[in-house]
């Protein structure tokens, strides 16, 4: 299927789950109001994702249910896990994280956010402090890299996910800090944490989460939107896991990372340890010590390319 078949399957797809989508670039000057005159980026590289800002909606109050009251999911589907500080875990289900891009939280007075990007295959978690203030995050319905561009509403500044920081507005310059968070099966989550709560589909919005509308473009080769690639040692949407420390980036395939190794890799100068679990099928990351642990990103290639074309790759 070719990308501009590929566009309108997935367009009609989100018609079916309620949103309205459009296949064009934004020209204006404010693409979608926002002021992107001092941008750290390319305005040009900033595209409309037709759906408007707010148009995917943002998830400001989240309700959850114990495991055992989910009946929306089955077993194998996957699920993003964050645990605060108290030892609290919730997980935050993709199915519906694919109609919200963005859950805002709180675990005993530290503010998150949860966010997910379908077109990059993204899900991290950050901490929604930025200096003494608590941010609330939204969708702004743009995309930079195809990557989701979300926006503060104290400012409407514009921040990337897989950037991790502000590029437009106020708060432009400014950094996300990347909180550790896991990924797994709704049935290996269960079994790790029996005491966890699950995101609620009880959103306060309509939608189907029985349906994603991205079939489509996850069973395609091909991007939605352009994307510059200049990294070609692997396949554009092989799943990659992505990992910073000291300012460099490594990834790591996850078709050829060995099962249940602790493996020690050395990236910016420091020794990590990485183990890809066969339990949870996700990599972890953690320092020199073993347990103090790195974020980790699972993410097609493509994306994480166009936004560390310098990154290493890790080869056994």
């Amino acid at each position: 299927m070719n990308a501009a078949m590929l566009k309108c399957h997935w367009v009609f797809g989100m018609l079916l789950v309620g949103l309205t989508m459009s296949c064009g670039a934004s020209g204006e000057e404010r693409p979608n109001g926002f002021d992107v005159s001092k941008a750290s980026i390319s305005v040009k590289d900033i595209l409309d994702g037709g759906v408007g800002k707010d148009g995917i909606p943002a998830i400001d109050r989240p309700k959850f249910l114990s495991a055992q009251q989910v009946n929306f999911m089955g077993d194998g589907e996957t699920v993003i896990s964050f645990t605060g500080k108290n030892g609290e875990t919730r997980a935050y289900p993709i199915r519906v994280l694919i109609q919200h891009e963005i859950v805002n939280d709180k675990y005993e007075g530290q503010a998150i956010m949860v966010t997910y990007c379908p077109l990059c295959a993204s899900a991290m978690v950050f901490e929604s402090r930025i200096g003494d203030k608590d941010l609330v995050f939204g969708v702004s319905g743009l995309l930079y890299q195809s990557d989701v561009l979300m926006y503060d509403r104290e400012t409407q500044s514009l921040w990337t996910q897989l950037g991790m920081k502000s590029v437009s507005g106020p708060n432009v310059g400014k950094a996300l800090k990347w909180l550790p968070s896991e990924q797994m099966s709704f049935a290996t989550w269960k079994k790790k944490y029996p005491q966890g709560e699950v995101l609620s589909t009880d959103t306060g919005f309509m939608r189907n989460y029985q349906s994603s509308g991205y079939g489509d473009y996850f069973e395609s080769s091909e991007t939605m939107f352009p994307v510059p690639f200049t990294r070609k040692e692997l396949p554009k949407k092989s799943y990659v896991s992505g990992v910073i420390h000291k300012g460099k980036t490594m990834a790591f395939p996850m078709r050829g990372m060995p099962r249940d190794e602790l493996i020690e890799v050395e990236i910016g100068g420091d020794k990590i340890k990485v183990i890809y679990e066969r339990d949870t099928r996700q990599m972890k990351a953690f320092e020199a010590d073993g347990v103090t642990s790195i974020p980790v990103v699972r993410a097609f290639w493509f994306a994480w390319q166009a936004f560390y074309p310098e990154t290493e790759i890790w080869k056994p």
